[in-house]
């Protein structure tokens, strides 16, 4: 692990549980509104609710820039995933028609701006249009973050034991290596004729007298 790793790996935590926060805020106050009205919850925010809500957790456990934060980047996959599949649901009610709609008017902005206290029709197409724009824009970063740090865990992680398992092969082969003293092998017969008609038995005991026939 490396300091441009630890580096990214902390400032897409931060960006991940600014993005969850920002999420969480703007759908868990709709969903108060929606259930002063006593209307139906509708199933995409509570969706958008459980995934902001762990996201945010998950981001503040693992936000230090150690190992465990690294490796728990299947967990970020499954995040990746869950706000992927929020993102789609959400489009999928207002589409290219982000404050235009059908759902955002009679649901969304009507709730947003309590309408439902009016007796009076009035136009609720541009009540709590930034806030449901903020929400598709921050639901597609964090998506996009979680994305991000599945790929650097488990890059960071691989490196990681691909090192230890380089090393482990390293010590194993420099252990089985002999010390120094003894890689020169078994010791030589040293002639006769070079010492004098003593012949140096072991590497240590000195030299011992030639025995008769010893010399050609």
């Amino acid at each position: 692990m490396g300091t441009a790793s630890r580096v990214a790996q902390l400032c897409l935590r931060i960006w991940q549980l600014i993005c969850s926060v920002i999420v969480l805020g703007i759908l868990s106050s709709f969903l108060h509104r929606v259930s002063q009205a006593g209307a139906t919850r509708d199933g995409r925010i509570v969706y958008g609710i459980i995934t902001s809500s762990i996201s945010t957790a998950f981001s503040i456990v693992f936000i230090a820039p150690f190992l465990y934060s690294f490796l728990a980047w299947p967990a970020d996959f499954v995040l990746f995933i869950m706000w992927l599949v929020l993102f789609c649901l959400e489009m999928t009610r207002t589409g290219v028609h982000t404050c235009s709609g059908g759902w955002f008017s009679n649901y969304w902005s009507f709730y947003w701006g309590r309408f439902w206290r009016r007796p009076v029709l009035v136009t609720t197409s541009s009540s709590g249009c930034s806030q449901w724009r903020t929400v598709l824009a921050f639901s597609f970063l964090a998506m996009f973050a979680f994305f991000i740090t599945t790929f650097l865990g488990a890059y960071v992680v691989y490196n990681y034991w691909t090192g230890k398992k380089t090393e482990r092969r390293t010590g194993a082969g420099t252990a089985a290596i002999p010390p120094t003293s003894q890689i020169g092998g078994p010791s030589q017969m040293a002639n006769p004729s070079q010492t004098g008609g003593v012949v140096d038995t072991e590497p240590g005991l000195g030299a011992a007298p030639a025995q008769p026939g010893q010399y050609v």
